[in-house]
């Protein structure tokens, strides 16, 4: 069946829309423009302009420059679209205008449609809905607000429930004893636990780092308009805007210090991709010490054993790899190249506008997403279930000749060393070569060499 076509009009020219289509000319030409990748920016930031919208119109009526009939309308709309509805409505592709000018406008032309046929009223798109508000102010609010959002209401809880998994299987493993490893050879020992408790300390300082950059994001550009200044918006637009925000989010947002900073530099959402890379770090750490741990099951360490998920080979019959680890590892990396894109994106304000905005915010909700999504599936795909093979770490720690470091202080380095290296040639224990190499009785040796003793550090004599 042919699709129909109405005509829209705007400020240049006549244009065929879908018949369908909520949107108007506007978006139209950005959709015949923009073929680029196929791509569109996540509705959680299609979200944020709607939400944007809404707290506009509530401040523009409370300011007394739009009647409160419309005012209502265009947040009907616009909760709407915040609450999930029209999503098929905002196709238009990430690389676009610099500006992000064709997604507000795809926004304002929605809503103008929606409050329009549910209100009976004229409700224009640039004049009511966009009112006090410029693409330029907007589209830098929305990947503030959208940011701060998910933090705080995904990815902060999601961090957090991993680190209580983590804590829980530490308090179960702080008997189990291993030999510790650095530059991936044998070191001290250490127990499990204290192992676990590493990860769950970087995740809290990222945790910490995430909370401490909220109150930026919460610093809204939004009353700028064009460039900063604020034409064409009123003198309390911007406060009372953030107080309609902060009511509706719960969140304690407040207007930008300097909206030409907001709006010319994108300094905030660079330094938020750094700290998602941080928490980036912190899971690629976590997953590529599961995956060592588990590695083997024959010829590798064998530590622990992660939960089967799936086959592992189309060939080899029994095969089961560390899909979930491997996975994070992956969503790790693409949030460090994320950084790389935003980076040179937040060097492009030239003047009094940054142009590339839906990178930015395309890029920067991508890697929060990831990382919420792998801070759930180690906590609960790979953390919470693994078993661990107690024996296969007591027969490397009996052998492990790096425990001779604790009777460093008793018969001194160089003789600690020879004990050693007999140990390593002659594939013994160390606690026999060194009752052959010392005068020390079995007794004082087994108590100076006792594995778990060893884990509480201080001086053993």
């Amino acid at each position: 069946m042919a699709q129909k076509f109405r005509t829209e009009r705007d400020s240049m020219g006549d244009i065929e829309v879908p018949d369908d289509a909520l949107y108007g000319a506007q978006t139209q030409r950005a959709l015949n423009n923009f073929n680029i990748s196929g791509l569109t920016l996540p509705f959680a930031f299609i979200r944020a302009v709607a939400l944007i919208k809404y707290c506009a119109a509530e401040a523009n009526a409370k300011l007394d420059l739009l009647a409160q009939n419309k005012a209502d309308a265009i947040m009907q709309a616009a909760l709407e679209v915040f609450e999930g509805r029209w999503q098929n409505q905002f196709p238009v592709d990430v690389f676009q205008t610099g500006s992000g000018t064709s997604t507000n406008m795809n926004v304002n032309e929605v809503l103008a449609t929606l409050a329009s046929r549910a209100s009976g009223l004229d409700i224009h798109p640039n004049d009511d809905v966009n009112l006090g508000q410029s693409s330029n102010d907007v589209i830098p609010t929305a990947i503030q607000l959208s940011a701060a959002r998910r933090i705080q209401r995904k990815l902060l809880p999601a961090m957090q429930n991993l680190r209580k998994i983590i804590d829980k299987k530490a308090i179960s493993l702080d008997h189990v004893v291993k030999t510790g490893r650095t530059h991936l050879m044998d070191a001290m020992p250490l127990t499990l636990g204290q192992e676990l408790r590493t990860w769950a300390a970087q995740l809290e300082q990222a945790e910490q780092r995430l909370e401490a950059l909220l109150p930026q994001l919460r610093a809204l550009p939004q009353g700028g308009t064009a460039i900063g200044t604020g034409i064409n918006a009123h003198a309390d637009f911007a406060q009372v805007f953030c107080e309609s925000m902060s009511n509706f989010t719960e969140q304690p947002f407040t207007p930008a210090a300097n909206k030409f900073a907001g709006i010319a530099g994108q300094d905030i959402a660079v330094a938020t991709s750094g700290i998602m890379v941080s928490v980036a770090t912190v899971m690629m750490k976590i997953a590529n010490d599961l995956r060592w741990m588990n590695s083997g099951p024959l010829a590798g360490l064998g530590e622990i054993t992660l939960t089967a998920l799936q086959p592992g080979s189309s060939i080899m019959p029994g095969k089961v790899n560390p899909v979930i680890p491997e996975a994070v590892a992956m969503a790790s990396a693409q949030v460090m190249g994320n950084q790389t894109s935003i980076s040179i994106a937040g060097q492009s304000g030239n003047f009094q506008l940054n142009v590339m905005l839906p990178l930015i915010a395309y890029n920067l909700l991508q890697s929060i997403e990831l990382m919420w999504a792998s801070s759930n599936a180690l906590a609960n795909q790979a953390i919470a279930e693994f078993q661990v093979n107690e024996d296969k770490l007591k027969e490397a720690l009996d052998r492990n000749p790096i425990l001779v470091t604790a009777l460093n202080p008793v018969i001194g380095y160089n003789k600690a060393a020879q004990i050693a290296k007999a140990a390593y040639q002659q594939n013994r224990p160390v606690l026999e070569v060194a009752t052959e190499m010392t005068d020390l009785t079995e007794t004082e040796l087994k108590a100076l060499l006792s594995p778990l003793e060893l884990t509480t550090g201080g001086l053993h004599k």
